[in-house]
């Protein structure tokens, strides 16, 4: 773990002008810089740096951040591994934990597994292009019946082990490789009798495998033999620097195309990916034929939330391969099938067509989960209608699977009109599920709060005037995305009410922060929370009145509070005074006016949530028929209280109105 004093002097000998300008040309325009975006493609630069906030913005993509955090970004690497790139740029010995001796031999054990694996690449590499055996029977299958190039051949570092048995063990050690490392990373097999080594990929073509950062961590070999006594692929075992389940093969050689493009294809095979890239479509990854894990999908999702699945035409594995279709739902991620022609798979088709073709056909024919789902199953249950019903219990399955409750909403309206199943059952239906699935207690109870606030949510609005500012929507988190936005941009100000006909100026931090804690509230967004936890630390330190400095949040440990943060500062004002309206003689809100109404409004909205929250909470405990009379009264007593507080701020939000 990287110490605190550190990771201060990483952010402040960082210049995020120049770290950027390593990755990206930059253009000076006014005290800021600009640029196209590094992570999408687009023609008119609308990625702009900021060297006196030390933070970066793009208003096309979104994307925002500090140094560190674009180092993150751009090099698909973890926090720690991010502020160790911008500390060895300015020369920062990074300080963390002292390793013990097995701590520095497990590294080192590690780091000799990984240099083998380099080595035997290259191995495997030279010896399909230099010898008479790797150029007749591995060149011969790549070039002539795969149709790789040899620039495709070279870019995925495609090989062949000999069928000699021994010849790359016998080279490695001659080469100075230990044994130890041969058995540990799976190149070598060692045989029981005489404990001789042997090559695990002996006659085979070669893929290696890459992590995320381009190492080569396993290989798979696949054999040319078609008589079926020996297994098609030969895979690396798991080892200290590989677990199949958390690698997708052409990651690495995708990840750039996929950040840009923002959606990742899905395939199954190595020659998948590969004739995919050579026909110019590059961001595409592959399983490498094992079912798809939780992990890989994490993985993904650094990279994008779209993920579009490529089934072949005539596979008849596609209905047991849907459950992997339900655990990327389950990730958060947008999930659209494509089906191709009967006789292609995304190998072939590749090689068939070109990449405009290619990207057409998956644009054309792409569907969202839930419409090819139903479609195939409802071909099998036909007008059967117990297989029906089941068809639609297998549906609100995968419905039940997606976090936000918007996307739930719009899938189960759809799923109603597919299967022409009444909506409000369908609702019951997947909230039941739900409540199953977190398992019952405290989970269960928030989950049907929640539930039931969404189900409420268009029969009870507050009145609002959305011609004013703080018109935050009715949604509890974009509330709290309003009240952080007033702290982050004005908490530091005052704006004045009339009491007893007497002017007071009232601190906004001070009206904010002591509103939540007369209710006890904490806010549901965790990082919206944690900036709300960051700014009364150092509002405390400061005192009411003095601005707490952006890079509090700029420069934030949380990469997600220092992107929040961003977003926030970043975001445009709409409710400023035109200076032409000034010169007209028409009156204009100024500041204080508009803050004096907002931020009032702001959190009176906001209470008035957390209410409703708390109100359908104990209304849920309510329909539990196991509750005692004495926790009944106390539920029916909790009630006409919060009934007093929504009548309290119903009158209040009808003087801000007025």
């Amino acid at each position: 773990m990287i110490d605190n004093a550190t990771v201060d002097r990483i952010f402040a000998a960082a210049d995020i002008v120049e770290i950027i300008s390593d990755y990206v040309t930059l253009k000076k325009k006014g005290v800021n810089y600009q640029a196209c975006c590094p992570f999408h493609n687009e023609k008119t630069p609308s990625f702009v740096v900021s060297p006196s906030k030390g933070m970066f913005k793009c208003f096309g993509c979104g994307k925002g951040g500090n140094a560190v955090t674009f180092v993150m970004e751009h090099e698909s690497v973890s926090y720690p591994e991010a502020l160790k790139i911008v500390a060895k740029r300015y020369g920062i010995e990074v300080q963390e934990r002292e390793q013990t001796e097995e701590d520095v031999r497990r590294n080192n054990d590690r780091e000799s597994m990984f240099v083998l694996n380099s080595w035997a690449a290259d191995y495997f590499s030279k010896y399909l292009i230099t010898s008479n055996e790797g150029r007749s029977v591995g060149l011969s299958y790549f070039a002539q019946k795969r149709g790789f190039t040899e620039a495709t051949i070279r870019k995925f570092g495609l090989g062949f082990c000999s069928a000699e048995g021994d010849a790359m063990v016998m080279a490695a050690l001659s080469a100075g490789y230990k044994q130890e490392f041969m058995l540990s990373t799976g190149l070598a097999l060692q045989r029981e009798g005489d404990g001789k080594l042997r090559d695990r990929f002996r006659d085979r073509v070669m893929f290696p495998v890459h992590n995320i950062s381009g190492r080569v961590v396993a290989f798979g070999g696949r054999t040319l033999r078609t008589d079926g006594k020996v297994a098609k692929y030969q895979n690396s075992p798991e080892s200290e620097i590989y677990s199949k389940k958390r690698e997708l093969y052409g990651l690495y050689f995708a990840k750039k195309a996929i950040q840009q493009q923002d959606y990742a294809i899905m395939v199954e095979g190595y020659t998948d990916v590969i004739s995919m890239h050579q026909a110019g479509v590059e961001n595409v990854v592959a399983s490498s034929g094992t079912s798809l894990t939780t992990e890989q999908i994490q993985l993904l999702h650094r990279f994008t939330r779209n993920i579009t699945v490529i089934y072949d035409g005539d596979s008849a594995g596609i209905k047991a391969s849907l459950r992997g279709i339900d655990m990327i739902l389950k990730e958060g991620m947008n999930v659209r099938v494509v089906l191709l022609p009967p006789e292609h798979d995304p190998d072939s088709f590749a090689r068939a067509h070109t990449a405009d073709q290619v990207r057409d056909y998956i644009r054309e024919n792409e569907e969202d989960f839930l419409s090819f789902k139903a479609k195939l199953m409802l071909s099998e249950a036909g007008k059967d209608p117990i297989k029906r019903s089941a068809v639609v219990n297998d549906m609100v399955q995968s419905i039940v699977q997606i976090p936000d409750p918007i996307q739930r909403s719009v899938f189960i309206k759809d799923c109603a009109r597919i299967m022409d199943v009444d909506e409000n059952v369908l609702i019951s239906e997947v909230a039941r599920k739900r409540v199953q699935q977190a398992g019952g207690g405290r989970e269960a109870a928030e989950f049907v709060q929640r539930q039931q606030m969404w189900q409420r949510r268009e029969e009870r609005t507050l009145e609002v005037d959305i011609t004013k500012p703080s018109a935050a929507g009715s949604s509890v988190e974009a509330l709290e995305y309003e009240l952080v936005k007033y702290l982050l941009k004005s908490g530091h100000k005052y704006y004045e009410v009339m009491e007893a006909r007497n002017v007071v100026q009232i601190n906004i931090a001070d009206e904010i922060y002591q509103s939540l804690d007369a209710d006890d509230i904490h806010f549901s967004n965790p990082v919206l929370q944690k900036i709300l936890d960051t700014y009364r630390q150092h509002w405390k330190e400061l005192g009411s009145g003095v601005k707490v400095p952006e890079q509090y949040f700029v420069n934030h440990v949380d990469p997600e509070v220092c992107n929040m943060a961003v977003d926030i500062l970043t975001a445009e004002d709409n409710y400023v005074p035109s200076e032409l309206w000034r010169q007209k003689d028409v009156h204009v809100e100024s500041e204080v006016e508009i803050l004096s109404i907002g931020v009032p409004k702001a959190i009176m909205l906001y209470r008035s949530k957390v209410v409703e929250r708390m109100y359908a909470a104990i209304q849920a405990r309510l329909s539990d028929s196991n509750l005692s009379e004495e926790e009944v009264q106390e539920c029916v007593m909790q009630l006409t209280k919060l009934n007093h507080v929504k009548n309290a701020i119903s009158r209040q939000s009808q003087r801000l109105i007025l």
